[in-house]
């Protein structure tokens, strides 16, 4: 199991390098990882899981996180309608993105960062993500709001870049003209 002591902070130069793809059919060590990210995640959001093992909550975790220089993510978050997304994918892509951006109004945090990071990060407002599952089932997914924001940071991590790369350190709370503000 996966807790918080096996989660590399900022600093560590696993967390700049871009990840290697992953060889699908993926071994079985490779699927050991993503079930542990995922088990992560879901155990987080658990109170009393969360509780016991001293697990700061998260709505993803990256390989790179944990050490691992590869393409893998898990994402559990619901979006404005109360709709459940979660995903444990190998070789997730952006594979197309609105022009139109959107912010959380409260910032972002990450799990592998231990300090309050103040500013917009501004993403994609919709984006399209393909990957594949740990049961080997192609997915193409498309995302808006909340869910969309969490794939992008995410892999984010796969490529190297921190969210706060993404902040306008002259101006950390201004807003691009047109951007939508989403709640959490």
């Amino acid at each position: 199991m996966i807790t918080m002591n096996e989660i590399v902070r900022e600093g560590h130069p696993v967390l700049r390098m871009k990840a290697e793809e992953v060889k699908l059919p993926p071994s079985e060590e490779d699927k050991e990882i993503l079930s542990g990210l995922m088990e992560y995640v879901q155990n987080s959001q658990d109170p009393a899981i969360a509780g016991k093992y001293q697990l700061r909550p998260g709505v993803g975790l990256a390989a790179p996180q944990i050490g691992i220089a590869k393409r893998m993510i898990a994402v559990q978050v619901n979006d404005e309608e109360g709709k459940q997304w979660s995903y444990a994918l190998y070789n997730p892509k952006v594979v197309s993105h609105s022009v139109e951006m959107a912010y959380l109004t409260t910032g972002e945090g990450c799990l592998s960062v231990d300090r309050d990071v103040p500013g917009y990060v501004h993403r994609y407002a919709r984006i399209t993500v393909k990957g594949t599952t740990l049961e080997g089932e192609e997915v193409k997914l498309r995302l808006k709001g909340m869910p969309a924001i969490v794939f992008q940071h995410e892999i984010d991590h796969l490529n190297g870049v921190m969210f706060y790369d993404h902040i306008d350190h002259n101006q950390p709370f201004k807003i691009l003209d047109g951007a939508i503000a989403i709640e959490r």
